[in-house]
C-alpha cells in the first residue's frame, strides 16, 4: 500500500510539476498552455522517457474532467433550448459525419490498402469532433450567452450519442448490442425524465432549504453529478450523458450558476490529467508506412470538416457565413471518443493493429493542429493574445 501511495504521489508531482515548468515555458513563448500538457504527456509517457509507464489510472481518473465538464455544460443549457437546438442541427451533425465518413473510407481504402471494415471504422472514429477540445477553447461568454455556444453544444452532445450507438454496435453484432443501439433514445427520454422528477422533487428543494452552506452546495452538487453519471452508465448510455441531463435539470433554477462557479476549479484539475494522458497514449515512433495515412487523414480531417460544418449550417440553418466558420474551425478535429472507439475495436477483434495505431495518431495530431488553428485566429481564454484573450 506504502509502494502504490508512494507512486501515485511521484505520478501527480511529475505532471502538475513539469506541467508549472513546461507551462510557465509555453506562456513564455506565447504558445497555448494545453500543449503543454500533451507534450508532457508524450515527453514522461510509455513511449518517452518512461517516468509514467502505466497511466491507466490516470487516463480513468481524468475521465472525471470530462465527466464535469458535460455536468458544467447542463447546467447552463435550459431543456427548452436544448431540444429547440438539437432539432435544427441534427441533419447538420449527420450530414457532416457521413460525408466525412465517406472521404476518409474512400482515402484509406483505395489509396492506403486499409481493408473494407478498418477503413469503414477509421472514418467513423474519426468524424466526430472533440467535445473538450471545442469547449475549453470557446470563451464562456459565447459559450453560454450567444447561440454560436448553443449551436456548438447541440452538435457536440448529438455527436456523442451517436458515437455510444456506434461503441454499441462496434462491440458486437449479436442481437443484445443490436437492441441495446436500438433502445438507446428511449432510455435517454427515460433516464431524463426521471433526472427531471428526482431533481424537481428532492435536489432543488434541499438546495433551496440549505442554500446558506456553500460547502453543502458543492457537496450536494457534486454528489448528484456522479450518480446521475454512474446510473446512465448502468443503463447503457454513457457516464458523459448522465452527468449532461444531471446539469440539465438543474439549469432551471438560479442556483445553477453559483454551482457551475464553484466546480470551475474542480474541472481543470481532472482537465489537465486528461490532456497529459493524451500525451501519454501517442507513440511518435510508428511504422513508417502508417504516416502518409495518418498526415492524409489528419489533413482531411482538419481542411474538409470545417469547410462542411461551414456550407451546411450555412445552408440548413441559417447561419452567417462568418458564424458558421468559427464554429467549422472549433469542430475541426476529432474526438476523445475516436480514441475510445479504435481500442474497443481493436479489442473487439473487428479492426487490425495498424487502423487502431491510425485513428489513435490521427486523432492526437488533430488535437494539437486545431488547438493552435483555433488560439491564434479565434478569441479563446488562453489565447497568448490579449486581444484575441476572452473568458
Amino acid at each position: 500500500m506504502q509502494g502504490a501511495f508512494e507512486y501515485l504521489v511521484l505520478e501527480m508531482a511529475v505532471i502538475f510539476g513539469g506541467a508549472s515548468l513546461l507551462g510557465s515555458l509555453f506562456v513564455w513563448l506565447k504558445q497555448p498552455i494545453i500543449m503543454a500538457y500533451i507534450v508532457l504527456g508524450v515527453i514522461a509517457g510509455p513511449y518517452g522517457i518512461s517516468l509514467i509507464v502505466n497511466d491507466g489510472h490516470i487516463d480513468a481518473v481524468s475521465h472525471m474532467g470530462i465527466i464535469l465538464l458535460m455536468f458544467l455544460l447542463g447546467l447552463h443549457l435550459h431543456p427548452r433550448n436544448l431540444l429547440k437546438q438539437i432539432r435544427q442541427t441534427a441533419a447538420v451533425t449527420c450530414c457532416c459525419i457521413i460525408l466525412m465518413t465517406l472521404l476518409l473510407y474512400a482515402v484509406l481504402a483505395f489509396f492506403f490498402h486499409f481493408s473494407q471494415i478498418d477503413a469503414v471504422v477509421a472514418g467513423i472514429a474519426l468524424s466526430f469532433s472533440s467535445t473538450v477540445i471545442s469547449l475549453k477553447l470557446i470563451p464562456t461568454t459565447t459559450l453560454h450567452h450567444r447561440r454560436t455556444g448553443e449551436v456548438m453544444i447541440s452538435i457536440l452532445l448529438f455527436e456523442d450519442i451517436l458515437a455510444i450507438l456506434t461503441i454499441l454496435m462496434l462491440y458486437g453484432s449479436h442481437n443484445g448490442a443490436t437492441i441495446d443501439a436500438l433502445l438507446l433514445p428511449l432510455k435517454t427520454c427515460v433516464f431524463s425524465v426521471v433526472a427531471w422528477l428526482f431533481v424537481r422533487y428532492l435536489v432543488l428543494p434541499l438546495f433551496h432549504r440549505f442554500d446558506i452552506i456553500p460547502e453543502y452546495i458543492f457537496l450536494m452538487s457534486l454528489g448528484w453529478c456522479f450518480t446521475a453519471a454512474q446510473c446512465a452508465d448502468y443503463l447503457g448510455l454513457s457516464h458523459e450523458i448522465g452527468a449532461f441531463i444531471a446539469g440539465v435539470t438543474i439549469a432551471m433554477s438560479p442556483i445553477s450558476l453559483v454551482i457551475a462557479e464553484g466546480l470551475k476549479p474542480v474541472r481543470e484539475f481532472f482537465l489537465i490529467l486528461f490532456f497529459f494522458s493524451v500525451g501519454a497514449q501517442f507513440d511518435p515512433f510508428l511504422p513508417p508506412q502508417l504516416w502518409w495515412a495518418i498526415a492524409l487523414s489528419s489533413l482531411l480531417i482538419l481542411i474538409v470538416k470545417p469547410l462542411l460544418f461551414k456550407l451546411l449550417l450555412t445552408f440548413w440553418t441559417g447561419e452567417s457565413t462568418t458564424n458558421a466558420m468559427e464554429m467549422g474551425l472549433r469542430l475541426g478535429q476529432s474526438s476523445e471518443f475516436s480514441l475510445l472507439l479504435a481500442c474497443g475495436a481493436l479489442a473487439a477483434g473487428k479492426i487490425s493493429n495498424n487502423a487502431a495505431l491510425l485513428v489513435e495518431a490521427a486523432a492526437i495530431i488533430t488535437f494539437v493542429i486545431s488547438t493552435y488553428l483555433v488560439v491564434f485566429r479565434l478569441p479563446t481564454p488562453i489565447s497568448p493574445d490579449r486581444n484575441l484573450r476572452s473568458d
